[in-house]
């Protein structure tokens, strides 16, 4: 089922690699001609502003969820569609969870791993059944992919739930595996439910 909203986390600086920039404005653009609703972190900075122009240029909605403390510095895209004040980053994540069907990771730093990992945690123990995808724009996440499979072969991640998370350096490729119903299994073994809202 094609998800109505994904979350995107990316870098709020540009990267060196022109093509992290060009990746983000393709993700902005294919979510709004796929209809569907960009949350991201609500900045106008680095990647997360590309991906919010791309997809307002396209005709897409796009809410940011961001804290009160960046705002206050003016690091807000008053340009979005909806643009959402909360009062700390975790608040800001559990929101903009809330507000997903599906997670994808652009290039970026320690807070774009935080926020893609801690979804698939959530996915993992089952407090959602939301998939992750990470958009490896050539092959920044190539380790993140070994890491994954690292941990299955040591033990510390269930083979049945190495499905939770996806990576493509295509973006359809990576929405359509995204789009695929959840097949995987709680870390203890237990068979997936969906969480009642």
């Amino acid at each position: 089922m094609t998800p109505r909203a994904v979350a995107v986390f990316c870098g709020s600086s540009f990267g060196r690699d022109p093509a992290y920039a060009e990746a983000a404005r393709l993700t902005g653009r294919t979510l709004a001609e796929r209809g569907i609703d960009v949350v991201y972190g609500g900045g106008h900075v680095g990647l997360m502003g590309l991906v919010a122009d791309a997809a307002l240029e396209a005709g897409g909605r796009v809410i940011g969820v961001i804290p009160r403390q960046l705002d206050d510095r003016e690091l807000s895209h008053r340009g979005v569609t909806e643009l959402l004040v909360v009062e700390s980053m975790h608040e800001r994540k559990q929101l903009m969870a809330d507000l997903s069907d599906a997670f994808i990771a652009l290039p970026g730093g320690a807070g774009t791993l935080e926020e893609i990992a801690e979804q698939w945690t959530w996915a993992q123990l089952t407090i959602h059944a939301k998939p992750s995808g990470f958009l490896d724009v050539g092959g920044y996440w190539a380790p993140m992919r070994q890491m994954l499979t690292t941990m299955v072969d040591e033990g510390f991640v269930r083979a049945e739930q190495a499905g939770i998370v996806s990576f493509d350096d295509d973006l359809d490729a990576l929405l359509d595996a995204l789009s695929a119903p959840p097949s995987w299994v709680d870390k203890w073994g237990a068979p997936r439910e969906t969480p009642t809202p």
